[in-house]
């Protein structure tokens, strides 16, 4: 494998590695002496990471991560030491593993300890790494399954470190498929992809990427074509395709040119789907039959972007929602990292695909919503409701028979 594709491996399907702890516990040093770089500032000086640091790379012997040193959770600059504080929990959300680095000198602390129950409370998989071990005289006995004393100053069991991380993240690593599964070798798959004004000149966006990839990973065959060449492209290519994947914003033309018997679904619905969150999404976008004039509901996107005129998360959702509904609800706009605080105020999130997302972090989304009882639903979905043909997409998936 080419060094530089693997690092071109979108952040959504890299294992999110966390590093946790005080100030003053070495987690830059420990990062730096995992990822064999200088990515993070090394000082004396207490709070010399202020803001979260990300590195995306190929980590022996995990594969493709996403190396994330925080700030000290005990950063006590006054407001400004709240956010930092703030954004090394917010890693939290999209960790799947998390590192908590501790002075071996000191031990475990009240802070280090309220990291552990986050840990758990999270359901992220964590390792206790007591680092600076190097000052010990003799290192205690009796560590858990978790726990590792290491020197990074030393390079001491920083192997041993890393095989842990690739021990947890390797329990979760179940093969998800975006559509491999729903077809077959030489299958044809045709993919509409008009082409996203939003999307750097001369690339497609990632969806659509990772699902030609997903396709010749199963040995079908991928056919590209955009919303106003469908037609044409069905009559020539002979024989019926197995499935036709389309951009969500174009289903309207796209259910009317592909014949009812050939499976129809979008780019969206198979990211609800690959997230975990395709049943909850299907339940969810009933609710817009109760919408009232003045309802909250929050339209969230995964990804920061150069809105557009005619953008689909800040304009034509809303636009067809009240037109849908006749009722004039208020919307707000979430983006990137950002998320509600207070779910339980909307009538219904509209979430994206969430493409650029882990799909831990996605999930996290859905379920804090569900906690405070706000439907959560995915774009895709949402719109082929309003367009009347949910149940022709959903069919492609037999088990939401039940839930329509």
């Amino acid at each position: 494998m080419i060094a530089g594709a693997m690092n071109d491996a979108p952040s959504s399907v890299r294992v999110h590695i966390g590093f946790f702890g005080v100030r003053n516990a070495g987690k830059s040093a420990v990062v730096n002496a995992v990822t064999g770089q200088d990515l993070s500032v090394v000082s004396e000086v207490k709070g010399a990471t202020t803001d979260p640091v990300k590195k995306s790379m190929e980590l022996s012997p995990v594969g493709p991560v996403l190396i994330i040193d925080t700030p000290g959770i005990d950063d006590d600059g006054g407001e400004l030491g709240k956010l930092r504080v703030n954004r090394a929990l917010r890693v939290l959300e999209s960790a799947d593993v998390a590192v908590l680095v501790v002075d071996a000198e000191r031990g475990l602390g009240a802070y280090d300890l309220e990291l552990v129950e986050a840990f758990k409370k999270r359901g992220v998989g964590y390792i206790i790494a007591y680092n600076k071990s190097d000052v010990l005289e003799t290192a205690p006995d009796g560590l858990g399954q978790n726990e590792i004393y290491i020197s990074a100053k030393n390079n001491v069991n920083i192997d041993s470190l890393k095989e842990k991380i690739a021990g947890i993240a390797k329990t979760s690593d179940v093969k998800l498929q975006l559509v491999g599964d729903l077809i077959s070798p030489a299958d044809f798959v045709v993919l509409v992809t008009p082409i996203d004004k939003a999307a750097p000149k001369g690339r497609l966006i990632l969806p659509q990427q990772q699902v030609i990839r997903d396709v010749l990973e199963a040995d079908a065959i991928a056919v590209v074509t955009k919303e106003f060449e469908l037609r044409e492209t069905l009559e020539r290519l002979g024989s019926p395709p197995r499935l036709v994947v389309t951009d969500s914003q174009a289903f309207s033309k796209v259910s009317a040119d592909v014949p009812p018997e050939i499976p129809l679904t979008s780019f969206s619905i198979l990211f609800a789907r690959y997230n975990g969150l395709l049943d909850i999404s299907v339940k969810s976008a009933a609710v817009l039959e109760d919408v009232e004039d003045g309802d909250k509901i929050l339209i969230c996107e995964g990804c920061t972007h150069h809105r557009q005129c005619d953008d689909i998360g800040s304009v034509k959702i809303p636009r067809w929602i009240r037109n849908y509904t006749g009722k004039n609800p208020e919307f707000s706009f979430a983006s990137g990292g950002e998320f509600t605080d207070e779910p339980g105020k909307y009538k219904m999130i509209v979430h994206c695909g969430g493409c650029m997302l882990n799909a831990r972090n996605t999930r996290r989304r859905a379920e804090f919503a569900a906690s405070e009882n706000a439907p959560f639903t995915n774009y895709g979905v949402i719109i082929a409701y309003m367009q009347g043909i949910l149940k022709r997409v959903a069919s492609v998936f037999p088990h939401l028979e039940s839930v329509l």
